[in-house]
């Protein structure tokens, strides 16, 4: 299940709206419950040996927010004392994690506790939550909006970065970001249906001066106190065309991350789409490194980064394709490359058939840089140098992972439609370490179809077959699953991913949701793989997993 999230743009809107902000309605609490339960059960098969201390592990959430016309408020708790298998030791604990309150005035709002924000693509800055990942690095302190000026938005803020359950006391995090809407002032763009925005941001980390020392001696590096990172970006769109570009820079930063090297960060990015009726496609590049940016230097993990950086990989929905995912290289860098497109062949037409047929194409490529070797410090440590620089701007090292895959929607009749995917895919293994492995590369060719019959409004008939060609790691995979929907009340599924190639091990689950008005209840039997759980290019890794699990959410 999709943990539930609310977020503080959504809040605003809502209390902006005819609803909320009128006389009739002047106030709008809403919330959310939400806990995620495991009863784990040692499974030697599959590697989830434990023991566990506990006999129920589980992660719980529960959310209050307050809209109306002038002022927004909210807090949410916490309670992690058993977390699910798999996060962060420091992920632990409980308590109340977030709160805030935010006063609105005529263009101007300022928020006072907990918030989230991003500046452009996130290059700089970025903070977030994704309860299944396990992050949550809000901002406690204050932020300030202004919309007043016609074209013109404003943000500054400043604070300190949640980790788990430490507020990083011995950092603070600065920033103000600037967007200049020059539509707005030109008349022949609006006349025209165009849009052209320009934007700046800037990033301050200040950070408690720490003793580390270079290697086995007793000399200590001199850490920057403060780490400043720009960024500045434009867009321009006109009927179907869109176009981005993106620069940061990111000053000396070392860290854990990069070897506590002193050398800078760039990353470079840009976007160009075309969408209208039945056809639509996109292309982007991205060029980074040393664009790592945490709010503790020591930390390592997906937690604590101020910034994010795009994988510009397609977030795949199925199964067996996520097997093998690819994580973002924030230290190391990268050149990467994403295009998509989507055409709906017309109904009635050779192709198209009765009701049309809708061919997607996707595909992405990530290489390393080509770097220069790293210079040579003291003790022959690279600590306290520049590290290692790319040798030029365009140079491309080794691939870290590319997919294409194509994928055909088609409506036989009125009732039954299918999907079909083909999926050619490559991970480098030593740069993303995601199997215990000699083999630098693993290849993989995946079929997928997807069936859907729909008996009335209210009954629907689903199932999938997946097949994974591989001749490393544990060799081949085929996967089914059949689920039958009684909407809106209760989902009923059972699946099995087989390793049909090396261990012959199946991975079955056995799952039934209902929905009763506000209320969402999963319960699922079986046995997960172990790997790794990605979103966005930042992956956390799942252990191997059998027992009994419970999902329960409460909307209000």
């Amino acid at each position: 299940m999709k943990p539930f999230n609310i977020s503080i743009p959504v809040i605003a809107a809502l209390a902006m709206s005819p609803l909320t902000a009128e006389a009739d309605y002047p106030v709008a609490v809403h919330g959310s419950v939400q806990a995620d339960i495991v009863f784990p059960e040692i499974d030697d098969q599959i590697g989830a040996i434990g023991p566990y201390a506990e006999k129920i592990l589980f992660n719980t959430y529960a959310d209050v927010n307050m809209a109306s016309r002038y002022v927004d408020a909210g807090l949410r708790a916490e309670f992690m004392k058993w977390p699910l298998p798999g996060y962060e030791k420091d992920f632990a604990g409980w308590g109340l994690s977030n709160f805030y309150v935010k006063g609105k005035y005529k263009g101007f709002d300022l928020t006072a506790g907990d918030f989230y924000e991003q500046f452009g693509s996130g290059f700089i800055l970025r903070t977030f939550e994704d309860r299944a990942l396990g992050i949550d690095n809000a901002i406690r302190g204050g932020r300030l909006n202004v919309n007043a000026v016609k074209g013109l938005r404003l943000t500054m803020l400043g604070g300190v970065q949640r980790r788990y359950w430490d507020w990083s006391k011995h950092s603070q995090v600065y920033g103000a970001n600037a967007e200049l809407y020059m539509h707005d002032y030109i008349k022949s763009m609006q006349d025209r249906g165009a849009t052209w925005m320009i934007g700046g941001s800037w990033v301050l980390k200040h950070e408690r001066e720490e003793e580390i020392y270079v290697g086995d001696t007793d000399y200590y590096l001199n850490l920057p106190k403060c780490v400043n990172a720009f960024d500045v970006r434009t867009s321009f769109a006109k009927g179907p065309w869109s176009v981005l570009g993106e620069f940061a820079w990111k000053g000396q930063d070392p860290s854990y991350d990069n070897s506590y090297t002193y050398g800078t960060g760039t990353a470079y990015m840009l976007s160009a789409s075309y969408s209208k009726k039945g056809i639509s496609a996109m292309l982007q590049a991205k060029r980074s490194f040393n664009m790592s940016y945490r709010s503790q230097r020591k930390v390592d993990g997906i937690s604590a980064y101020i910034n994010y950086m795009p994988a510009f990989t397609y977030m795949h929905t199925y199964s067996l394709p996520a097997l093998y995912p690819y994580a973002t290289q924030y230290a190391d860098g990268e050149w990467a490359y994403q295009g998509s497109f989507s055409y709906m062949f017309p109904r009635n037409s050779a192709l198209g058939g009765r009701y049309g047929t809708k061919l997607t194409v996707n595909a992405s490529y990530v290489a390393g840089l080509s770097m220069n070797p790293a210079p040579q410090g003291l003790g022959g440590m690279v600590q306290g140098t520049d590290g290692a620089r790319p040798a030029s701007f365009f140079g491309h090292g080794d691939c870290n992972y590319y997919d294409i895959n194509v994928q055909i929607e088609k409506r036989f009749s009125a009732p039954f439609s299918m999907t079909f995917m083909y999926m050619n895919q490559m991970l480098n293994n030593q740069v993303v370490p995601i199997v215990e492995t000699d083999e630098k590369y693993i290849r993989t060719n995946i079929l997928v179809a997807d069936a859907k019959y729909r008996f009335n409004r209210k009954y629907t008939l689903r199932g999938e077959a997946q097949y994974l060609f591989t001749k490393q790691d544990q060799k081949d995979w085929a996967y089914g699953l059949l689920e039958f929907s009684w909407t809106p009340y209760i989902m009923v599924s059972v699946s099995d991913m087989w390793n049909c190639g090396d261990t012959g091990t199946h991975y079955y689950m056995f799952g039934v949701t209902g929905n009763y008005r506000n209320n969402r209840l999963m319960l699922s039997y079986g046995r997960t793989r172990a790997g790794f759980d990605c979103s966005g290019g930042l992956c956390r890794p799942v252990p191997a997993m059998h027992g009994f699990k419970i999902n329960y959410t409460y909307n209000f």
